[in-house]
């Protein structure tokens, strides 16, 4: 993995990915690789924890594994299981042969070659590598005590094979929306960073650096109404994922700056609930492009 010798290294590899960070995140980076400790991301949707873990990945040479958490997710879907179906195939190809001791088909059926490894096996023997647990907050309990169980050791035990032990281990992102409090045990495991939504300065350094190819007034006026429509009482709030998606939506109608019509026209890449659009839809968005950016 390439080595990193301070905070101000991994910003620099972070924005030479395209991804801008602050000095506090760039630290918690930084500890993350030095200590070995996975890094907690949380905060609202959008915000750019996801896009951390793969500008890491880039940043570092390594390769991205992720995992997807949701309700009801168990072991085998996240670490390993075995293919019962090639099982299946080698003990009838067995028999065909007229193999029949007993101990050496089950020692055949859980040889290495039958384990599919899931994402959490995967990051532990892919060296290098980044592991994204991506919106742990929609998982179980029990779940979350069996992530905390193998992030302590980065080791996982199968009983057909052993222990299975990071040569070293991966670098871990886990992101939370808050939907639910995540458990104090797996958050002192980690280092913490939460992730609010940028002001109007760096937002339009994002969206320029993800769009060089857009207008610099349409990236301007797009960034200042995301900036307006967030002090809404809105159900959601856009991210700066929001704000991108706009902003391309906008340039795809070949618009190279903003007016009332097309704003309402395209709220819909902005806003994702009926209560949000219709709201938006009242707000008087000439008013609001009549704003000069220049005192912000």
């Amino acid at each position: 993995m390439t080595r990193i010798d301070g905070p101000d290294q991994v910003r620099a590899r972070l924005e030479a990915t395209g991804y801008l960070v602050d000095e506090g995140l760039a630290v918690a980076c930084f500890l993350a690789l030095r200590l070995a400790r996975p890094i907690f991301c949380e905060g609202d949707a959008g915000v750019g924890k996801t896009a951390l873990a793969a500008a890491l990945a880039e940043a570092l040479d390594a390769p991205l594994i992720r995992l997807q958490c949701h309700e009801g997710i168990d072991a085998s879907q996240a670490l390993y299981d075995w293919d019962f179906p090639r099982q299946l195939l080698h003990l009838r190809a067995a028999e065909a042969a007229g193999i029949t001791d007993a101990g050496r088909l089950e020692s055949e059926l859980y040889d290495r070659r039958f384990l599919i490894a899931r994402p959490l096996l995967r990051a532990l023997e892919t060296q290098p590598s980044v592991l994204l647990v991506d919106e742990i907050d929609r998982a179980d309990d029990e779940f979350e005590a069996f992530l905390l169980e193998l992030l302590s050791e980065y080791a996982v035990t199968i009983p057909e094979l052993g222990t299975l032990r990071a040569e070293s281990p991966p670098v871990v992102v886990l992101t939370s929306n808050r939907t639910r409090e995540v458990h104090d045990a797996l958050k002192r495991r980690c280092l913490y960073h939460w992730f609010d939504h940028p002001g109007f300065g760096r937002e339009l350094a994002i969206v320029r650096r993800r769009l060089p190819g857009v207008s610099a007034r349409l990236a301007e006026q797009v960034t200042t109404l995301v900036q307006a429509l967030r002090e809404q009482d809105l159900v959601k709030p856009p991210g700066v994922a929001e704000t991108i998606d706009w902003t391309q939506a906008l340039d795809a109608l070949g618009a190279s700056e903003v007016d009332a019509e097309s704003a309402v026209r395209t709220l819909g890449s902005v806003l994702k609930y009926r209560e949000d659009v219709e709201r938006g839809r009242g707000l008087d968005f000439a008013a609001l492009l009549g704003v000069s950016t220049e005192v912000r």
